[in-house]
């Protein structure tokens, strides 16, 4: 039985590449952050799913979960590591704390580095071990090709993650570790929901208040009319076993929308942006 790591796995994407890998007879380590979490995990994915507690910041937290994997592997190389865990953080770069953009930076670009750094070895640059090399899958999101407004440091986050993975695949050819991105559009996870949390006060006298209420609405369609999660586990699993895996995998519910917002000159795009969002100038 081969085993992969999943990092975010107690909901949405991760939790959903965690079903599906368990469904097709691999053994998951897939890391939460809160013991009810792991619990409940456990309970509902049972034996061949161990949780792994740490934050993907957590440098020494993650080398100790790797640790940990590298036992239960017992000489076996790793054959997955997936690069899951992430948040986004919203709000207009003119007044959005600087420490919001660290934060967010953080989570989404240094913990897959953290992990990366902590798991690669698993995978194969350890010649020590036995076994097929693995496979890293980066999620990372259309926002990696792509800058909204308003969500700046998401979109710089995940276009981090597309250089970060560009570099590591070609980097890691010396040991036989492929790297491919997984690119989803709209899914529907709790990342859209928490949407609603967001405490948009703050900006109520910012001349983007308009705008950042029209994009807060607009997350709350794509959470109820995105793919369901377990679609994108599946294009994690094609990722992690095809024999010939793409580069890069882009997941959408309405790929034609974001072909032609690809297509489409750039200054053509913004004005459609800014005329629905009320960013033009009055």
């Amino acid at each position: 039985m081969r085993s992969v790591v999943v990092t975010g796995a107690s909901t949405g994407i991760g939790w959903a590449t965690a079903k599906v890998l368990l469904g097709r007879g691999y053994r998951v380590f897939g890391s939460v952050r809160k013991q009810a979490d792991a619990d409940r995990l456990k309970t509902e994915f049972g034996a061949n799913f161990t949780p792994l507690m740490f934050d993907v910041t957590d440098e020494a937290a993650v080398l100790a979960a790797a640790r940990q994997v590298r036992e239960a592997l017992a000489g076996e190389t790793l054959a997955g590591l997936v690069n899951n865990a992430g948040i986004a953080v919203a709000g207009p770069v003119l007044e959005l704390p600087a420490d919001e953009f660290r934060r967010q930076m953080d989570i989404n670009v240094i913990g897959p580095v953290i992990a990366t750094q902590a798991f690669g070895p698993l995978l194969g640059s350890d010649t020590s071990l036995k076994g097929r090399k693995g496979r890293i899958v980066m999620i990372s999101s259309v926002a990696g090709k792509n800058g909204n407004p308003l969500s700046a440091p998401y979109s710089a986050s995940k276009h981090a993650v597309e250089g970060l993975s560009e570099s590591l695949r070609r980097e890691l050819m010396l040991f036989g570790i492929d790297v491919i991105i997984v690119a989803p559009g709209a899914v529907k996870t709790p990342i859209w929901s928490k949407a609603e949390q967001i405490d948009l006060s703050v900006y109520k006298n910012s001349p983007y208040f308009p705008a950042l209420n029209k994009i807060m609405a607009f997350m709350m369609k794509l959470g109820e009319t995105g793919l369901p999660a377990e679609r994108i586990g599946e294009v994690v699993v094609e990722a992690l076993t095809a024999a010939k895996p793409r580069v890069r995998y882009q997941v959408t519910p309405d790929p034609v929308r974001h072909m032609m917002q690809a297509t489409l000159p750039k200054r053509a795009v913004d004005r459609i942006i800014a005329k629905r969002l009320g960013l033009l100038p009055g």
